[in-house]
């Protein structure tokens, strides 16, 4: 496969779809740290939205732009846009934020033609089975006792049976839709019957942790190894620890029985295709499995004294080069 010109010998391709570059934080957003970990290694950033992707001739390509990232205003510059056959670039880096919804379901299967043919992160499939709240189910021991329903008399139940808990929607992200109900508080059936669309929609319920005003952790996991961890604690005025929510990021140790709990899933999320993922921990439970764009690697940079974002460029640097051989003469399936 080879390189168009204009490109360094050596220099990759990596092709992200995500959202628009302006809608980044460049001090905040893990896709921007892989872009500029990418740049410095060498490498070329191709940027590309979910309608950029398309098929023909049987084969997946998109519209990209090469993008070149700056720690500095203006932080972002694209060239001019090109379309690329996916199999013939080096790595596909899935960094869509959510709602998973049709359009990114569409995406997703038409990515899956790149399977055996080149390294995606995460795997089109396993983004498609990993409801980031259902997903954590697979891991039920490790977490708090939780529920997922749509009927509202058997939520209530449950908010009476823990005292207090948690409620929110399965497909939020960063935060949105998460409240704390009690049977004492006469807002719970409103909060219960907003949350399920008045019995419609299935929700997640689980018991409050009161250690979550003490933090709640990330764990950033790549290929089944810990990267490391924040802790990320929320405003005095809020219950939402998310980052997005105003959350203030603390650095933090992994414990034994988190290491445990990892080593545990490791074996499932590779079988998944999950390779880069943020587990969320709170009192030791695990709470969450982020895989579609997970965050905070830049927050653990700045902790670890180092650019975390490396390990991530150079882990697909090596399963790059150790998978060639067999990549990229398997015709589309």
């Amino acid at each position: 496969m080879g390189k168009p010109i204009g490109y360094a010998a050596g220099a990759m391709r990596f092709v992200y779809v995500m959202d628009p570059m302006d809608r980044l934080l460049p001090e905040k957003d893990t896709t921007f740290a892989f872009q500029r970990a990418a740049q410095r290694r060498g490498h070329v950033s191709l940027h590309c939205e979910l309608r950029d992707v398309f098929m023909e001739g049987g084969d997946v390509w998109a519209r990209v732009r090469p993008v070149r990232v700056s720690d500095s205003f203006p932080h972002f510059s694209f060239d001019e846009a090109e379309a690329v056959r996916l199999a013939e670039v080096d790595c596909v880096f899935i960094r869509k934020d959510p709602p998973f919804d049709s359009a990114y379901l569409h995406v997703s299967l038409m990515l899956e033609t790149l399977r055996r043919r080149v390294l995606v992160v995460n795997d089109p499939r396993g983004l498609r089975d990993a409801n980031e709240k259902l997903y954590t189910l697979h891991f039920a021991r490790h977490m708090p006792r939780t529920l997922v329903a749509s009927d509202r008399d058997r939520i209530h139940a449950f908010v009476a049976q823990v005292g207090q808990a948690v409620v929110k929607p399965l497909d939020g992200a960063g935060g949105s839709g998460v409240m704390v109900v009690s049977k004492a508080d006469r807002n719970t059936r409103s909060i219960v019957d907003y949350i399920t669309s008045d019995g419609m929609r299935h929700a997640m319920v689980q018991e409050y942790i009161e250690a979550v005003r003490a933090g709640d952790k990330r764990v950033l996991v790549l290929d089944g190894e810990i990267l490391g961890a924040i802790n990320r604690i929320a405003r005095p005025d809020d219950v939402r620890s998310n980052i997005h929510a105003g959350g203030v990021v603390h650095p933090c140790e992994v414990t034994d029985k988190e290491r445990a709990i990892v080593a545990d899933m490791r074996v499932r999320l590779s079988a998944d295709g999950l390779a880069f993922v943020g587990l969320d921990f709170i009192g030791g439970k695990l709470t969450e499995v982020n895989v579609t764009s997970p965050t905070g690697i830049q927050e653990l940079s700045r902790h670890m004294g180092r650019d975390m974002a490396e390990d991530v460029v150079a882990w697909v640097e090596r399963r790059v080069v150790d998978t060639r051989p067999l990549l990229g003469s398997i015709p589309p399936s």
